[in-house]
């Protein structure tokens, strides 16, 4: 299953990756052709053009760091006496609710449907990924929310 969530991941992240380096380039071909002239001195769009085509770009780099980390994650079985760490696929319980949760270093809050079974991504620098991070079967976590104090409670690690 841990496969099919990175496969998946990794393919979300290379079609966004394709798509913003199109745009990126086209961005870019755009503020470098020459058509932005100006038509005045209120007239922005050159300078609007290339702040679009940086922040693209900058994009692109995030993307192509995010795809290195998500093709680094491990993938093995964690025993059941192991802490929740980057590749744990965890079940965690929640007002009687138990939902899974893949633990990442990045690409939190996707969520994938593996064998019919939903699967929330979350990545350490999260809220719940952090509490989750180091826990073992069995130990419960306290998550502050606006709403409310959350107890969660790791019923399974694979």
């Amino acid at each position: 299953m841990k496969k099919q969530i990175i496969e998946q991941l990794l393919t979300k992240v290379r079609a966004e990756l394709k798509a913003l380096e199109e745009a990126s380039k086209s961005a870019k071909d755009y503020v470098t052709s020459g058509d932005v002239k100006s038509d005045g001195k209120y007239d922005t769009r050159g300078i609007e053009a290339g702040y679009l085509a940086g922040a693209q770009e900058k994009r692109v780099e995030e993307l192509k760091l995010e795809l290195q980390m998500l093709e680094e994650i491990p993938i093995r079985d964690f025993k059941k006496d192991e802490e929740v760490a980057i590749g744990a696929l965890v079940d965690l319980s929640f007002k009687n609710q138990t939902r899974k949760y893949f633990i990442a270093p990045t690409a939190g809050g996707t969520m994938l449907m593996i064998d019919k079974n939903p699967i929330l991504v979350i990545s350490t620098f999260s809220p719940i990924g952090d509490a989750a991070f180091g826990t073992t079967l069995g130990e419960e976590f306290e998550l502050e929310t606006p709403q409310e104090l959350r107890v969660y409670k790791v019923v399974d690690i694979a």
